[in-house]
């Protein structure tokens, strides 16, 4: 009987064992899949995510952005967005307020950032140069970060990646054509 005893429990050791290597085995060479895959994973300091939106939406997020970044502004503007983008603003002049509208043609740059050409220009009933108005709201608007008023060009510069944005994230303009209402942006955001 004791033969039987001591087969029975090697065997059952046996196969208590080559359960245990297989359990063993199957655990580490999931670990090396694992491994591989984490190595081959994408590196980088930001992740890019392609965004389109129309001029509706867009106009919300640009006044809202001015509110923020210009509050302190001793003068009060926005800007919308028709088939041209479109600034209005009112400009102090002795004791009266004349009204200012100035009209914009867009265009993406290739680099992301996009150009805003001088197409018209209204202040009050006064003609003034284009230039010495840009001139005008560079020295007295407060502008954000990366919005570069050129009254020599007769344009203004929009550097997407200077402006300051929550969470650190960075705009590219990709299309931004409002007569057809197409208007496209990456936003990449920073993973490091």
């Amino acid at each position: 009987m004791k033969n039987k005893w001591k087969i029975g429990f090697l065997v059952l050791l046996g196969i208590n064992l080559l359960f245990a290597i297989i359990m063993l085995s199957l655990v580490l060479n999931s670990s090396e899949d694992v491994d591989k895959k984490l190595a081959k994973r994408p590196t980088g300091d930001q992740v890019s995510f392609h965004v389109k939106s129309n001029k509706y939406d867009l106009n919300k997020l640009i006044n809202h952005y001015l509110e923020e970044e210009a509050a302190d502004s001793p003068i009060d503007y926005r800007v919308l967005l028709t088939d041209e983008v479109e600034l209005y603003g009112k400009i102090p002049v002795f004791s009266e307020e004349l009204n200012l509208k100035l009209t914009f043609e867009p265009k993406a740059l290739k680099n992301g950032d996009l150009v805003l050409e001088q197409k018209s220009m209204s202040l009050g009933q006064l003609p003034l140069p284009i230039s010495y108005v840009l001139k005008f709201i560079k020295e007295n608007y407060k502008l954000p970060k990366g919005v570069d008023i050129r009254p020599n060009d007769k344009l203004v510069y929009i550097n997407m990646e200077q402006l300051k944005l929550k969470s650190d994230l960075k705009i590219k303009a990709d299309q931004f054509d409002l007569k057809r209402n197409q208007i496209a942006f990456t936003i990449l955001v920073p993973v490091k």
